[in-house]
């Protein structure tokens, strides 16, 4: 299935709301690339936006914004905030090879000083992004979740730590910030320019299943998102908001529209595995990760459905994209193979990459009784 065509999708992404007069000063963080660029765009291009800040250790591309270059975590951004009646915070790292000692000390430190400058320079909303990962993925999830379900998640999948310490700090915010409100935006699995340990699982030769799992996919659009994050800067909707297609695709869907077959494991060998990769530096997905690709976790996003708001991409138009996008690109237990190791994986089959996997697994266990 190929993806909307250009001009469709430019049709579906139009405001249905009527022009108002010019609204809120909305500040961004993390501006200057990613999810963030694209809403400092959408949001200077708004008849209903007076105008936007933008913030990032760097300029980015968006010569209607008005750019601030700093690191979040610096109290200097309070000032950088003076004038601005929402902040949309979205400098987070959730890259896989960033050291997580790091990404933590980033992600929570950031989000703990822009709500604190936030607080100070008079900002009355705050919109935060996380992920529907926070409700966690067990095998007694309720299809779909409702967004009041509690958050069961661990922190052993990568960065769901830090997503959850950021919930945490969105409900302490309004009782240490009287005045201050803040709504929290949950997408699902992301796509458009992203790269996750989710998105990689279709990088794969084949598909990891591990027996006896129950596995549902529930995909959103990068654009998708940018339009829900622009309902809670218009104050159209606020709480916690889960964002994504309707619906999910089962297991057995995702193989058909993909043409990828599946490798199926049992979940002592798929899990055991994972966690001795990851610990000798192999792969940098922990074994939580695998928890995403075994059990259900989506969400029915009603709160955004109530206030008028609908996804412009289905499942299906979202994953073909995704495939569109990794196409080329080989992955074996969450590492990006090389040219010559993909050529290897494609000729022998995930079984063999798995085995090799193994091998070193072995080889590093030897080498550490020498020493």
């Amino acid at each position: 299935m190929s993806s909307p065509d250009p001009q469709v999708r430019a049709a579906r992404n139009q405001s249905t709301h009527p022009s108002s007069p010019r609204g809120p000063v909305v500040a961004v963080t993390g501006a200057a690339a990613g999810v963030g660029a694209l809403l400092t765009e959408r949001l200077a291009a708004s008849e209903e936006i007076k105008q936007v800040i933008a913030i990032d250790e760097r300029r980015g591309e968006c010569a209607e914004a008005h750019w601030h270059i700093l690191d979040v975590r610096d109290p200097a951004i309070a000032d950088k905030l003076r004038g601005a009646d929402v902040v949309v915070h979205l400098a987070l790292d959730l890259d896989l090879e960033t050291e997580a000692a790091a990404r933590t000390a980033y992600n929570v430190r950031g989000t703990q000083t822009v709500l604190t400058a936030a607080a100070a320079a008079g900002v009355r909303r705050v919109v935060l992004c996380t992920s529907t990962m926070v409700y966690g993925a067990l095998p007694d999830n309720e299809l779909p979740l409702s967004e009041d379900a509690e958050l069961r998640a661990t922190a052993e999948a990568t960065g769901v730590g830090d997503l959850l310490e950021i919930e945490r700090l969105a409900r302490r915010a309004p009782r240490a910030h009287p005045g201050l409100n803040v709504t929290v935006v949950r997408p699902a699995v992301l796509v458009g320019g992203t790269d996750t340990a989710l998105t990689r699982y279709f990088e794969s030769p084949r598909l990891l299943v591990v027996a006896g799992s129950r596995p549902a996919w529930q995909f959103c659009h990068v654009d998708d998102l940018c339009s829900a994050l622009e309902y809670a800067v218009r104050e159209e909707v606020d709480g916690e908001l889960a964002v994504g297609c309707d619906g999910w695709l089962e297991q057995e869907e995702v193989e058909e529209l993909s043409g990828i077959r599946r490798m199926e494991l049992p979940s002592a060998v798929a899990l055991g595995a994972a966690a001795r990769l990851h610990r000798i530096g192999l792969t940098p997905s922990p074994a939580g990760d695998l928890a995403y690709t075994m059990h259900p976790w989506v969400v029915s996003g009603s709160r955004l459905h109530d206030a008028g708001w609908r996804p412009t991409y289905t499942n299906e138009e979202v994953l073909a994209e995704l495939l569109e996008e990794v196409s080329g690109r080989h992955t074996v237990a969450g590492r990006r193979l090389g040219r010559k190791d993909a050529t290897a994986a494609g000729a022998a089959g995930a079984t063999v990459a798995l085995l090799g996997a193994a091998a070193v697994v072995r080889r590093a266990r030897k080498t550490r009784r020498r020493i």
